[in-house]
């Protein structure tokens, strides 16, 4: 720890290109009782068993059966909202109380978490499960109804639910607000080039409970690197955050859990933010 002890200092005393960023993605969420992606047990497989996810997680799919699709949303939203935050969740927050206006959050997450235990800086790129917009592309985001509760796997959409779940512009169905397979990421619902320039200003980019498995998440980190930005790769196994960072001198890896690594980062800052 004393190399990155050394890094969080000189990151500090900067006045440009100072900002203390953090990259989370499925794996801190773990600890709260939610699947990650591609694990055995993973979200993609549970309640998927007859779909790959790269084939049932798409547009395409969403426009062919979008009650099969809303279906699962919200059988997932009730996972959400049954979890709770966890110690590392926390431990941001309490990161962010110290640094203030240095301190981003980017996450790959759209589970609400981050945003349930009080992280404010923060930017969601592959959108969250609280918001709805068009699938015909009418502009408008919207929070998704409080009249639609989630679900049971499989409990079926009533005609209510159906009826809320149309565009009142044109009619289409809504969809949830995220990110799938065969899409391209965006600024208005992804934060894309907001998160770009958070990363060239970065100082350091700690990579946390995420394997690298999606591209904005890699540019972010080679847009830091490409600034002299330090990258922390804090996961329990190798990644492909491992392979991108491996020859580069700007780099510290940590093969702790997110919650472990955390509180140590935690009392870093605090000691020389408040010595």
């Amino acid at each position: 720890m004393e190399a990155l002890e050394e890094i969080i200092k000189q990151v500090s005393n900067k006045n440009k290109r100072n900002l203390f960023t953090f990259l989370t993605g499925a794996g801190i969420s773990s600890e709260s009782g939610i699947p990650t992606y591609r694990g055995v047990d993973g979200i993609w497989i549970k309640g998927t068993q007859f779909h790959k996810p790269e084939e049932f997680g798409t547009f395409k799919y969403f426009k062919e059966n979008p009650e099969e699709v809303w279906q699962y949303s919200l059988f997932r939203k009730k996972m959400f909202e049954n979890a709770q935050p966890n110690v590392s969740h926390y431990e941001l927050v309490e990161i962010e109380n110290i640094l203030k206006d240095r301190f981003h959050l980017i996450t790959q997450n759209i589970d609400n978490l981050h945003k349930r235990s009080g992280t404010e800086r923060i930017f969601e790129i592959h959108g969250n499960n609280r918001e709805i917009k068009c699938s015909n592309g009418c502009k408008e985001i919207i929070n998704l109804p409080e009249e639609i509760k989630g679900k049971d796997i499989d409990e079926d959409l009533t005609e209510r639910e159906i009826e809320l779940l149309k565009c009142q512009e044109c009619g289409s169905w809504m969809r949830p607000n995220i990110l799938w397979f065969d899409e391209y990421y965006n600024e208005r619902t992804h934060k894309k080039f907001s998160a770009l320039k958070i990363a060239k200003n970065s100082g350091i980019l700690f990579i946390i409970g995420t394997s690298g498995a999606t591209n904005l998440p890699i540019a972010i980190t080679e847009t830091t690197l490409k600034y002299g930005g330090t990258i922390v790769d804090i996961n329990t196994e190798d990644n492909q955050f491992t392979t991108l960072i491996k020859d580069k001198k700007n780099k510290i890896i940590i093969r702790q859990t997110a919650t472990e690594a955390l509180k140590s980062i935690k009392e870093i800052i605090r000691n020389i933010h408040f010595t």
